[in-house]
């Protein structure tokens, strides 16, 4: 496909001789000798590239080249050539300012080099909007449950401050995801999001690769080696699993959050750190702090905020949505667009998850797999966990005797302070009664508030 150039020219006999010139070039060149037919040309094409002289019979086209520049690369030519218009020609947007005469070959190198530039600029755009695209299918929380609710509250509340966040919950329970969405709806949007999973980096490669090291500050170190906090320079930093992390790992950690500097590995030189951090953990940090497995006071530093994220099991109504979403994002291709049947999402339902949202990802992809050219995915073509099978929302009374009403009232209070993990509220809720009357029958069949 030949590119389009318009020439803009008063002076007939160079006009032509530049049009002749691209064309013989390949380009598919008009040209035009005053402006107040270039609106009027540019409703009907789009041009690739606009080569204008400064002055013509009924205008300076100086003064519209800011406007034009938005929409095409411009090159303007003059014959009366002054820095000062050459600056302004720029400054508004031109691309390139020649001075006439101007050799055939000069102008063929700059309308090449200029429709180049333009192709890249233009990659470089797509490219961008594509990330964007993608960062926000990667940050997007799916689902409208009551659960999901509160943590998008907590999420609006703490993204536009750079304080630290702590995120807790279940293995494959989206706590990424909050992170990103976190980053995404703060100030750091438009710099990195850097995530380090703690689990996978050997302990003794964990600070090499968070804080850098110089050249020689171990074997094998043979050049200065910048590290991820650097990567994430006025972005967010998302450490996965932060309790896998050893004691040494710990140490520098929390010199960051207090200081805002650190050192590379094997460095002398105090470096400031521009990110904001935010931690994860499907662990209890608390109880790690309180018997030494990790620094109590590096705890409290990260937990100035906390976001539990609930288990995909506490907000089922979100499921058939889940679904839905890894049913026309999966990263692979068909030529089927699939659909669930009803009595497949039941059974999506209906199961426990103790994989959560990842899980059910990696469930509804298989799924895709299984039912082939069909386009309903139906029961049989997922493949459940016994672990999952179980209904949580189901209470067992099992007695190996007529229990008294006491008994069974002091059962189905245990199992419901098991299932709540002990908030009071959400016993009280489950039962039909006051929190206050909970607390009493705690006292009075002396449980344990955990279960």
């Amino acid at each position: 496909m030949r590119l389009k150039v318009l020439v803009i020219e008063d002076d007939d006999l160079l006009r032509q001789l530049i049009l002749q010139h691209l064309n013989n070039l390949e380009y598919e060149a008009d040209g035009l000798s005053r402006w107040d037919h270039v609106q009027s040309y540019l409703e009907k094409y789009e041009p690739s590239l606009i080569i204008t002289d400064a002055r013509l019979p009924d205008a300076n086209s100086l003064e519209y080249i800011e406007k034009l520049s938005q929409s095409y690369p411009v090159i303007v030519l003059t014959a009366f050539g002054s820095v000062r218009d050459a600056v302004s020609a720029i400054k508004a947007g031109a691309a390139d300012y020649l001075l006439k005469p101007v050799s055939l070959d000069t102008l063929s190198l700059t309308v090449q080099r200029v429709l180049d530039n333009a192709a890249l600029r233009k990659d470089h755009q797509f490219c961008k909007r594509q990330l964007q695209q993608t960062n926000q299918r990667n940050s997007s929380i799916v689902g409208d449950s009551e659960a999901l609710l509160r943590v998008r509250q907590l999420i609006e509340a703490v993204a536009p401050n750079d304080i630290t966040v702590l995120i807790q919950g279940e293995s494959g329970s989206g706590k990424e995801l909050v992170a990103r969405s976190i980053h995404t709806h703060s100030h750091r949007k438009q710099h990195n999001f850097v995530a380090v999973d703690c689990c996978t980096l050997q302990e003794n490669l964990f600070e090499s690769e968070l804080f850098g090291h110089e050249k020689g500050a171990f074997t094998g170190a043979d050049k200065q080696k910048k590290g991820l906090i650097e990567g994430a320079e006025d972005g967010t930093l998302f450490l996965d699993e932060i309790g896998e992390i050893n004691s040494s790992g710990q140490a520098k950690l929390l010199r960051i959050l207090e200081t805002g500097q650190y050192r590379r590995l094997g460095g002398t030189k105090d470096l400031n750190a521009n990110v904001r951090i935010l931690a994860a953990t499907n662990r209890d940090l608390e109880s790690m702090s309180s018997d030494g497995s990790f620094r109590a006071d590096l705890f409290f530093r990260l937990n100035a905020f906390n976001i539990v994220v609930p288990p995909l099991r506490e907000r089922r109504d979100d499921i058939p949505a889940l679904a839905e979403h890894f049913l026309t994002n999966h990263n692979f291709s068909t030529r089927v667009n699939k659909m669930l049947s009803s009595s497949a999402i039941r059974a999506l339902v209906s199961y426990n998850w103790p994989g959560n949202i990842r899980e059910l990802k990696n469930m509804i992809e298989r799924a895709i797999i299984l039912s082939g050219d069909r386009q309903v995915i139906r029961t049989e073509h997922f493949t459940f966990s016994q672990a999952g099978n179980g209904r949580d929302d189901i209470v067992n009374l099992s007695f190996d005797h007529d229990p008294t009403l006491d008994e069974l009232e002091a059962h189905y209070l245990a199992c419901q302070l098991k299932k709540q993990s002990g908030r009071r509220a959400a016993v009280a809720k489950a039962m039909g009664i006051s929190e206050r009357s909970v607390y009493r029958m705690i006292k009075r069949y002396k449980l344990e508030e955990g279960g």
